[in-house]
This record gives structure tokens, sequence and C-alpha cells, in this order.
């Protein structure tokens, strides 16, 4: 599975609340909170991500609470995958349980613009700016996990595990 489409750069510790502010947690629907995805870590986003894009960002990414509402609003959005230096374990799996694909890499993190056209290869596990003036290697995720992210998420998974 090949994901492409633009970075949009993102610093340290960027939690939960900037990726999707407490005031519109009124809601748990998807295309609402993609409306509001990143608002107060960059006011324009919602408006100049485009299906496919990424997010690249520092240490920490995720961080604060514990909402699943965060990474549902970063897919929503139409955001293919986010690579960070680092996230917040309780982020990592709650992406993986909705169906986003992360990956840490330090050195992707600090080499990737805002701008930058990228390919990321799942199965190899490889980060590629185009031109391919930097390839960038990250830990492919194992079987299962792969499973879980093409279902759409942990609960497709579940309901077609049941279905066999």
């Amino acid at each position: 599975m090949k994901l492409k489409g633009k970075v949009h750069k993102f610093g340290n510790n960027i939690n939960t609340d900037e990726i999707i502010p407490a005031r519109y947690l009124s809601t748990s629907i998807p295309e609402e909170l993609a409306k509001h995805c990143m608002e107060d870590a960059d006011p324009k986003f919602a408006k100049k991500v485009k299906k496919g894009d990424l997010i690249v960002a520092g240490e920490n990414f995720g961080c604060g609470s514990s909402r699943e509402h965060a990474p549902i609003a970063i897919k929503a959005a139409g955001v293919s995958c986010v690579v960070a230096k680092s996230f917040a374990r309780i982020f990592y799996r709650n992406a993986i349980n909705i169906g986003l694909p992360i990956f840490t890499s330090s050195d992707a993190a600090k080499t990737l613009k805002s701008g930058d056209s990228v390919e990321v290869d799942l199965n190899k596990g490889k980060i590629t700016k185009s031109g391919r003036k930097h390839e960038f290697e990250v830990e492919v995720f194992p079987g299962f996990i792969k499973e879980i992210i093409t279902s759409g998420g942990l609960m497709a998974y579940a309901k077609g595990k049941r279905k066999k």
C-alpha cells in the first residue's frame, strides 16, 4: 500500500486540544471534526489539507488527553498518515484503532518541510521525498496492524474477522 501527498509540518508537543479543540467535542461526527482539525495549531489547516496529505511533526505528537477524536479528526480531514519524531502512547494506539497509519522517524521529522511531496510505502517501510532526494526507513507494521489499518480501523477489522 502506497500513500502520496504533501507535507504539513508541525513542531513538538502538539497536543490533542490543538489537534481538535475541546470546544468542538460536542460531536463525534468525523466530517464535523475535520472542519476544525489542527485549528489551534494552524487555523488554516482544514482549508489547506488535501486528501492524501501527511502531517509531519516533532516530538510527543498527540500528547494531552486520551480523546479518540484527535486521530478521527486527522483522518476525516483527509490526512493519509502522520510521521513524527515520537508520539504519545495513547494517541499512537488510538490512531491504529481508527485505521490511521503513523510512523516514527527522527530523520524524516527533521528533514521534511511543509509542501514537500512524499510517498509512503507501508509494505516496505519507506518514506521517499519526491525526486528521491531523501529516503527514510520506518518500521513495517506487523501483519495484524496492517489488517486493522486496511480494514479502516479496529472495529471494522473485528467485524470482518467475525464474518469469516
